[in-house]
């Protein structure tokens, strides 16, 4: 047992550094576009996510986005005149994903990500705040959950520690056959 020990500290004393030199653990906030398909609603989001190096070129990365109610425009024709209306969706999507992330290295990385998880949608008309997206955490048992997709794409630019990155992806969900849905995400990352 004592040789196990020994064995385990003189592989953290080595290894420890070793992260430390590989930016083992990156966190980030991004804004995001979310395009549903199915209704044509282009939806925009807040999210973070974290991601925890394996080694210099495959990552293990988990996020989640809110998306918040976005208005449409909805028109129609009366015989005199033309009117366009401004209507609230009330219309809320919660994505969570796991999965691993494959990048180059250097101060710009190009990766490529194929992610699983669930997407929530509700329709309530709760403002979009951070009560109510803490409630659509807590209702996810309860709610319209469905299973997700994403393949996806992009580019990471370092300066030390800060960077900024952009994502780019087709986030499939599944209700009744697979449905398609463009999904792009910009914003700071921060390495450590």
């Amino acid at each position: 047992m004592k040789r196990i020990a020994v064995l385990l500290a003189v592989f953290a004393w080595f290894a420890v550094p070793a992260a430390r030199a590989q930016d083992h653990v990156e966190v980030g906030a991004f804004a995001e576009y979310f395009r549903l398909s199915e209704t044509s609603t282009n939806l925009f989001g807040l999210g973070a996510r974290a991601g925890v190096n394996v080694n210099k070129y495959f990552q293990l990365e988990a996020e989640m986005g809110y998306d918040f109610t976005r208005g449409f425009i909805e028109s129609f024709t009366d015989p005199t005149t033309h009117v366009v209306t401004l209507q609230r969706s009330n219309l809320h999507a919660l994505h969570g994903l796991f999965g691993p992330k494959l990048q180059t290295r250097g101060p710009v990385r190009v990766f490529v990500t194929v992610k699983g998880g669930f997407e929530n949608f509700s329709l309530n008309n709760r403002p979009g705040t951070f009560g109510s997206f803490a409630s659509s955490v807590d209702d996810l048992r309860a709610g319209n959950v469905h299973g997700l997709l994403y393949p996806g794409g992009g580019l990471e630019a370092f300066l030390g520690p800060f960077g900024i990155r952009l994502d780019v992806g087709d986030e499939i969900y599944f209700a009744n056959g697979a449905h398609n849905n463009w999904k792009v995400s910009l914003g700071p990352t921060i390495r450590f």
